[in-house]
């Protein structure tokens, strides 16, 4: 199989770690539509699971064993997928301080690979959270892909469950995104394999 045909591994993001969150309940939803979506292996990393602190070693410093263990189980992973997309609510007109602890903690894993987003969250439905990150993953030399999920309080907001209240959007939107980050995905895959890429 090629590049072009092998299937894509996205690793999802569950961004929000606060207590009473909706962001797995988002995940999930998010799950079923891309579940759907052919030629994708999808691996969720729940920030929930992933204990990383918020002080980091100076450069070349060295990390204890409980931290080197967290990163030993969680690094390979972002490592072998082709792709990523975030799930985020926005605080205060910006993502959570766990998303940029998260992402921070990586580098190379996120080169020269596309990243989508699913944002939630009152009026604005988290587009700002995500702009943020759109400069954050560019600094780290990954690719936005420019449509994506977007769950505002006025149209598409979250109902009890989690899901969005007006599904047949917010799945269009999903569709959208995923043929993007699929398209960008794979191109990014066989230029790295062809040209390894050197930041």
């Amino acid at each position: 199989m090629s590049a072009y045909t092998t299937p894509l591994r996205v690793a999802v993001i569950v961004g929000s770690v606060r207590e009473g969150r909706q962001g797995r309940a988002v995940t999930d939803w998010f799950l079923k539509v891309a579940t759907a979506y052919e030629g994708l292996e999808l691996d969720v990393v729940d920030l929930a699971d992933v204990e990383l602190p918020m002080v980091m070693p100076g450069w070349g410093g060295e990390v204890g064993d409980a931290v080197a263990a967290v990163l030993g189980e969680v690094g390979p992973r972002l490592a072998a997928a082709d792709a990523f997309v975030v799930v985020t609510p926005e605080y205060n007109h910006s993502f959570p301080a766990s998303l940029k602890n998260f992402v921070d903690w990586h580098g190379p894993q996120w080169q020269a690979k596309p990243v989508g987003f699913v944002s939630y969250g009152g009026l604005s439905g988290g587009i700002r959270a995500v702009e943020h990150l759109r400069q954050v993953f560019a600094e780290l030399h990954a690719v936005s892909v420019r449509d994506a999920v977007s769950l505002h309080a006025h149209w598409s907001g979250l109902g009890e469950d989690g899901g969005p209240r007006d599904s047949a959007v917010a799945e269009g939107a999903a569709k959208g995104m995923l043929g993007q980050l699929s398209w960008w995905g794979r191109a990014l895959r066989g230029a790295r394999a062809e040209h390894p890429y050197q930041g």
